[in-house]
């Protein structure tokens, strides 16, 4: 079953968004950072890629200006947000001081 958005970011477990578009050089260089982020935090941490090609009014509605963006969500209030590469030790700091 697909969860909508809304519903995704409701989690009492901090999720990470990363707004990206597959025409992104630093998109690319983010990929794997997140995997490794992720590897790192197990269930601690959800992460979800939202296309911004393909989800035009999320970005909009976000105000996703450029991409990589990254939105860190926790019972559906936005608690940090930032735009371009950011290293895996930052995201795991950020994350966990959001936990």
């Amino acid at each position: 079953m697909k969860s909508s958005f809304s519903e995704i970011i409701k989690d009492s477990t901090p999720v990470l968004v990363d707004f990206h578009a597959d025409w992104c050089g630093p998109c690319k260089v983010m990929a794997p950072i997140l995997k490794e982020a992720k590897t790192s935090l197990g269930d601690a941490v959800k992460i979800i890629k939202i296309d911004v090609d393909k989800n035009e009014a999320l970005a909009t509605k976000y105000q996703v200006k450029g991409v990589p963006t990254l939105i860190l969500f926790k019972n559906g209030e936005q608690l940090w947000r930032q735009s371009g590469v950011i290293q895996k030790d930052e995201i795991i700091k950020i994350i966990k001081t959001h936990s």
